[in-house]
C-alpha cells in the first residue's frame, strides 16, 4: 500500500509544534519546569511559566500503584529524586492520547534511565524508538543481572502493561469505588484532596481513565 503523504500545510504545522509521524524522533524543544507533584512511578506534574503540565516519563513503564510493593517503591524513589520545587529540564518526545507530554526528564541525571537502572521500571519496548533504546535495554539488563527491584522476582514481576490490561478486563461495570460510592471530580475542591481519595482506591477519580495515578487533573 502506498505511504500516505501529509498535505504541505499539515506537515509544516507538525514541525512547528514539534510533532511528527511516530517513530521519526521529532520532538519539541526542551524547556525548564518546576516539579509540582508525583503521581506514580512514571508520571508527574510540573509548572512551566503559568502552565501546569502532566508529564509521562518517556520510554519506560513503572509498576502500577496496585502492584504492591513495587508501585509504591517506584513512586517513593521518584519523589526522592524529584521533590516538589525541584527545577528540571523537560525534553518532550511526543504526546499521548490523554494529552500528556511524554518526555525524558533531566535533573542531575536522566530520570527515566535511572529508574530502569535501579530496577524500578521496565524499558517500554513499544515506545523505545523516541529514546536511546540501546541504553535503556542495557540498563534493564544490568538491573536484571543484579536482581534489583522488580527483578527480585525471577523473570521480573508482571509487566505493568499486562497488569493494566488485566484490570480493565475485570473492571466493575457500574464504576463504583471500594466504599460502594461513585466519586466525581466536581465534588472535590482541590487536586490534593482528589489525589488522596485516589490513593485510597477510588479509581473513578482518575478522570482520564488512563491509570496514570493523577486524579482530577484539571483541579487546582
Amino acid at each position: 500500500m502506498p505511504r500516505q503523504r501529509l498535505p504541505p500545510s499539515r506537515l509544516i504545522l507538525l514541525i512547528v509544534l514539534g510533532l511528527g509521524p511516530p517513530g521519526l524522533g521529532w520532538a519539541a524543544p526542551a524547556f525548564q519546569a518546576t516539579v509540582l507533584s508525583v503521581g506514580d512511578g512514571d508520571t508527574l506534574r510540573v509548572r512551566s511559566g503559568q502552565q501546569r503540565i502532566t508529564v509521562r516519563l518517556a520510554c519506560i513503564d513503572a509498576p502500577e500503584t496496585a502492584q504492591s510493593p513495587w508501585g509504591q517503591q517506584a513512586r517513593q524513589v521518584l519523589q526522592l529524586r524529584l521533590p516538589v520545587g525541584r527545577s528540571v529540564t523537560i525534553q518532550p518526545r511526543s504526546s499521548d492520547r490523554f494529552g500528556r507530554t511524554v518526555a525524558e526528564v533531566i535533573s542531575d541525571t536522566n530520570i527515566s534511565l535511572a529508574l530502569v537502572e535501579d530496577g524500578l521500571a521496565f524499558a517500554y519496548r513499544r515506545y523505545l524508538a523516541a529514546c536511546d533504546g540501546a541504553a535503556y535495554l542495557e540498563a534493564e539488563e544490568r538491573a536484571r543481572r543484579q536482581r534489583l527491584g522488580v527483578w527480585r522476582v525471577p523473570g521480573g514481576i508482571t509487566r505493568p502493561w499486562d497488569f493494566r490490561h488485566g484490570r480493565r478486563s475485570a473492571r466493575i461495570p457500574d464504576g463504583t469505588s471500594p466504599d460502594g460510592r461513585r466519586h466525581y471530580c466536581s465534588q472535590n475542591g482541590s487536586h490534593a484532596r482528589a489525589q488522596q481519595l485516589l490513593r485510597q482506591g477510588h479509581s473513578d477519580l482518575d478522570s482520564d481513565g488512563d491509570g496514570d495515578g493523577e486524579a482530577c487533573e484539571r483541579l487546582p
